[in-house]
Order: structure tokens, then sequence, then C-alpha cells
């Protein structure tokens, strides 16, 4: 498994709440969601980095 970051990060409760709330509602946890909105936004963004090519060469 790749290597992951942690920074801690300060929001308005009510932010917060809807999070949880949208979390739920798709059977993630808070921490999957905020790194699924994130991720999404730089994909939109063109700001993704690139995925390194695979090394399964069985094709």
């Amino acid at each position: 498994m790749a290597k992951r970051d942690s920074f801690l990060v300060r929001m308005d409760p009510a932010i917060i709440k809807a999070l949880k709330q949208w979390a739920a509602d798709e059977l993630r946890s808070v921490n999957g969601q905020v790194e699924y909105v994130i991720r999404d936004a730089l994909r939109k963004e063109g700001r993704l980095p690139k995925p390194k090519p695979s090394e399964d060469t069985s094709s």
C-alpha cells in the first residue's frame, strides 16, 4: 500500500456535520469522503498527477 500522509483540518461544525451525513449517505468514512471529494476536484481541474504505468506485462 502507498504511504499516506496526515494533516489537521479545522472546519466550521456545520460543514463537518454535513460532511459526516454525506459520507454516511455514500457508505464512506469521513476520511474517505474527504479524499474522494479532493481527488475528484483535482481530477476535474487537471491537477491530479498521472498514474505511473503499470508494471503488469501479462497482456
